[in-house]
């Protein structure tokens, strides 16, 4: 009797465990919204997906506007703006620090990856400095580092 109870014990945790692994591997969505011409901005939503991500691409000509709605100043502006389980990402910010910002939650709008900076995911060429990536705040205070990558 105990060992047909241990039993069920088990494949109940192993329900379970199964049913966590398999939630823990759906893609996380992502809306990117991109000017119409921009073909990087494709590039790295292609990457996004070879990454585990689920991106839909808008095109718009609202950028900016959309950007600066997002709490992201102009001058760190990236080329597209994406969104992603609450959080602003602008520009080819990489992978895995968007994988640090949802999993730290840290109280903030979101992050950006300024400009079009060479070797970036999305981008040509080669990496040639450590990406500075800033934390934009909720409260449209100044923005800080958030990495550097």
């Amino acid at each position: 009797r105990k060992e047909s109870e241990m039993r069920r014990i088990l494949l109940a945790m192993l329900l379970i465990t199964g049913a966590t692994t398999a939630h823990a591997e759906e893609p996380t969505k992502a809306i990117l919204y991109k000017a119409p011409q921009c073909g990087c901005c494709e590039t790295y939503a292609a990457y996004l997906r070879e990454n585990g991500f689920n991106v839909t691409v808008r095109p718009t000509h609202q950028l900016a506007n959309i950007s600066r709605k997002a709490g992201v100043p102009a001058e760190l502006e990236g080329c597209h703006t994406m969104f992603v389980d609450g959080y602003v990402v602008d520009g080819h910010v990489p992978a895995a620090v968007i994988r640090k910002l949802l999993a730290d939650r840290p109280a903030v709008a979101g992050i950006t990856l300024p400009g079009m900076p060479t070797g970036s995911p999305g981008m040509s060429g080669t990496k040639t400095e450590p990406f500075v990536i800033y934390a934009v705040p909720r409260d449209q205070g100044a923005p800080t580092v958030y990495v550097t990558d």
